[in-house]
Parts: structure tokens; C-alpha cells; sequence
């Protein structure tokens, strides 16, 4: 499954802009007064302008060449601060993914990642953002939410992680739907989970659809 762009909300769109120019050096490809738009690899990243939508939190990860993460975090240590996943490493080991991933905040406070999926074998000579690699999606009901989205579109559930009762991954290793319950912790911080409107444009199985979530 590919994600092809997602819209979020921001109170802050000029300090959203540096800030995804300058430390993830992402193109605007499209601006206004009220939006703008990175190329995000093969995805586009689109942030609107919201009074009324207070302090959103979205966590996004970002899909990174599987060769490239010590590159990605020597880069981001010179711009930005790593958060630590255990008391001795910001590295995150997803054996049963095969990835390996690293944590920061933009600064809106929403909870990045970035992805090494070892099984993409997307080798590249330098460190770049590949694509949008996961939207978390937060609700009150996580099941029956997955169920609808496997029903309407055809989703699957990610081969790589059984189904809980407070998270499902629909998708697979280049872009996933992390479906989670409100006020379960974004891993790996103590920020309880919270449903902010998103708009998510998928493609699968040669089908195109934009999701309101």
C-alpha cells in the first residue's frame, strides 16, 4: 500500500515550514497562505493552517533507504534531538518488521520516525526520505474502525504484526495505517494518543482512495 499524501493540521505554518525545510530539507512543491506541501519521496506531506483545531499531535513516519539510518541519524543529531528508546540507544529494533527506526518531535510536537525496512531492499547511496511510511490513527474504537477499512477498502492487515485489541496495521512495509485507541502512549514517549482530523490518500491493489480520519 502506498500513501500518497496526507493533510494535517498546524497552528504554527511558517515555523512548520522551516522547520521541515531546513532539518528534513523536504521541497515545497506547493504553498499559500493558508497550506503548504513537501515532496516527501514518492508522497506528499500537506500541513493547513487551523485556529480552531488546538495544539494537534500526529505521529508520522517516513520510510528511509534500509541502508542509510546511521547516515539519517548523524544528520538529524546536528539539527535536531533524538529521543531516547531505552536508557542507552534512540535506536528502535523491530525484529519481526526487520526495521530499525529513530524518534524526534517537528516542532508542532508532532512525533516523527524514521523507518529502515530491511525487507523494501531500497539501498541508496545517501540518506533520503523515500516516502510517508505510517499515519497513526487514533479512536475510541480500533477494532471496529480496522474492520470498517478492511470492509469498504480491501485493506489488509500488516503480515508482520497480529491484530491487538488497541492497535492494527493495516498495509505493508511501504505504508501503513498504525490504528490505534485513545490515550494509548505513541510509542516510544508517555503522549497518550488523541484523534486529530487528517485527511489520507492511499493507493492499493491499483485503487486510489482519500480517507477523512
Amino acid at each position: 500500500m502506498k500513501i500518497r499524501e496526507i493533510t494535517l493540521n498546524t497552528s504554527q505554518l511558517a515555523a512548520t515550514t522551516a522547520f521541515y525545510t531546513h532539518t528534513l530539507q523536504l521541497p515545497v512543491i506547493r504553498e499559500s497562505a493558508n497550506s503548504v506541501s513537501f515532496q516527501a519521496g514518492s508522497s506528499v506531506l500537506t500541513f493547513e493552517q487551523s485556529d480552531t483545531v488546538a495544539s494537534p499531535v500526529y505521529h508520522v513516519a517516513f520510510n528511509i533507504p534500509q541502508n542509510r539510518l546511521p547516515e539519517a541519524i548523524q544528520w538529524l543529531q546536528a539539527t535536531t534531538t533524538l529521543l531516547p528508546v531505552t536508557p542507552d540507544s534512540a535506536v528502535a529494533d523491530f525484529p519481526h518488521w526487520n526495521a530499525h527506526a529513530v524518534y524526534f518531535y517537528d516542532n508542532n510536537g508532532n512525533l516523527l520516525e524514521l523507518i529502515a525496512r530491511h525487507d523494501l531492499k531500497n539501498e541508496a547511496e545517501k540518506w533520503q526520505i523515500a516516502g510517508i511510511s505510517e499515519i497513526g490513527i487514533a479512536t475510541p474504537t480500533p477494532t471496529r474502525y480496522a474492520d470498517e477499512l478492511i470492509r469498504d477498502y480491501q485493506l489488509p492487515v500488516f503480515a508482520k504484526q497480529p491484530r491487538l485489541e488497541q492497535f492494527t496495521a493495516l498495509g505493508d512495509d511501504e505504508g501503513l495505517l498504525i490504528i490505534v485507541a485513545e490515550a494509548r502512549n505513541w510509542y516510544p514517549t508517555a503522549i497518550p494518543a488523541q484523534h486529530f482530523p487528517a485527511r489520507v490518500t492511499i493507493e492499493y491493489n491499483g485503487n486510489v482512495h482519500t480517507l477523512s480520519v
